[in-house]
């Protein structure tokens, strides 16, 4: 299970950062930055991965009451402009300014999963496979995992052809099939091979008017209101 030996290593407070939604063919990347409590840590934390949907959805409700928390979200324009990898950055860029956004979290260190950094002057350690040895990454994982899929849950009612609520936005079977019977959505990400594919089947284009209310957002805790919609 994560521990805080990567933790100690730095001084206090340290946020761990991870995402979630690099490979779908639609929807946006998540991340998200969690700084936990000195106690009251719930049990469990783990690589999001490991965990069923449901344990993922009360572990992320109880975190939510009990650390300092920021999510940001990159939606499929952006990641179309700046690439999937530039993408994946800003959005834990815009999940650290969601932390920070009140002034009172500033973290002294910020730990992430991977082997690469933002852009930025803040102090940071990347660390391959982070989400299983870090507590704190780990609990980012699971907290951008879950929203991610609260919002392809929710995407999902409005655009029923993709069967998003149980590939989350992945190419599969049935998902990819949607694609070539209907073409893509306006969240989909038109920069991947199967959606460009798709979209000259049907003389699509990505235009930002083809994809009104897609924008790039980063969110303090409580601004998915429904994020914990039939989990409680």
């Amino acid at each position: 299970m994560p521990g805080l030996r990567h933790e100690r290593l730095h001084p206090a407070p340290v946020a761990g950062v991870d995402e979630a939604g690099r490979g779908p063919l639609a929807g946006p990347v998540v991340a998200a930055a969690v700084i936990l409590p000195p106690r009251g840590v719930p049990r469990g934390l783990d690589d999001s991965k490991k965990l069923p949907a449901a344990e993922r959805a009360r572990l992320c409700q109880r975190l939510h009451g009990c650390a300092r928390i920021g999510i940001g979200v990159v939606e499929a324009d952006e990641i179309d402009r700046l690439n999937i990898h530039w993408a994946t950055m800003r959005a834990m860029e815009l999940a650290v300014d969601a932390l920070c956004a009140d002034g009172a979290c500033e973290p002294a260190h910020i730990l992430i999963d991977g082997n690469r950094l933002p852009r930025w002057g803040r102090a940071a350690t990347a660390i391959v496979g982070g989400d299983a040895i870090s507590r704190s990454i780990a609990a980012a994982s699971i907290v951008a995992k879950h929203t991610r899929d609260t919002l392809m849950h929710a995407h999902a009612q409005a655009h029923p052809h993709y069967d998003w609520h149980a590939n989350k936005g992945y190419g599969s079977p049935r998902h990819l099939a949607a694609l070539r019977e209907h073409g893509p959505s306006p969240l989909h990400r038109r920069s991947f091979a199967p959606v460009a594919a798709a979209a000259s089947l049907f003389g699509h284009t990505a235009t930002a008017a083809g994809r009104a209310g897609a924008e790039t957002q980063h969110l303090g805790p409580g601004a998915i209101p429904d994020l914990f919609a039939g989990t409680r």
